[in-house]
């Protein structure tokens, strides 16, 4: 488990509305959130912009919360004490990135698209980062770059040697 936030006692409700209220703050003109299995996401519109960071939940039945860092083993009451303190410190930990993120904006040290790029949503659903992730792996993995002109092969458009 991260340090960050490892023993705070601010509830996800209330680190979802900090974020929420921060967002607005910052002139966010849209908020929403939701939640699955393993995952939460917040939802909102700011600088005309969709963005959707998402929170990965970890799994309740990880030998984290089954066993203390010594080892021994949890009752049922305490792993479960366990997983809901793991997810308070990822929703502090999202409620501090938002909060910073948007103050480097509104310093001028960044731009709203340059701190937001990766949570900004496309036309089908995924955000920028997913959609790049794979892609920025494949480059590694072959040491090619993809072409920066569309329908125009690598040589001739540009590659990753040429910047």
């Amino acid at each position: 488990m991260s340090t960050y936030a490892a023993k705070t006692e601010v509830s996800a409700d209330r680190s979802r509305t900090e974020i929420e209220k921060t967002l607005q703050r910052y002139g966010a003109t849209s908020f929403v959130y939701g939640w699955e299995e393993t995952r939460a996401a917040v939802g909102f519109v700011a600088h005309a912009r969709p963005g959707r960071p998402v929170i990965p939940l970890p799994d309740p039945s990880d030998r984290e919360f089954a066993r203390t860092p010594t080892g021994r083993p949890r009752s049922a009451v305490q792993a479960k004490q366990a997983y809901e303190q793991a997810v308070r410190a990822r929703w502090r930990s999202l409620a501090l990135v938002v909060k910073a993120k948007l103050e480097a904006v509104a310093t001028g040290l960044v731009t709203f698209e340059q701190e937001f790029l990766a949570y900004t949503v496309l036309p089908n659903g995924q955000t920028l980062g997913e959609w790049v992730e794979p892609q920025i792996d494949q480059v590694y993995a072959t040491g090619q770059a993809p072409s920066m002109l569309p329908g125009v092969p690598p040589a001739l458009g540009g590659s990753a040697e040429d910047t």
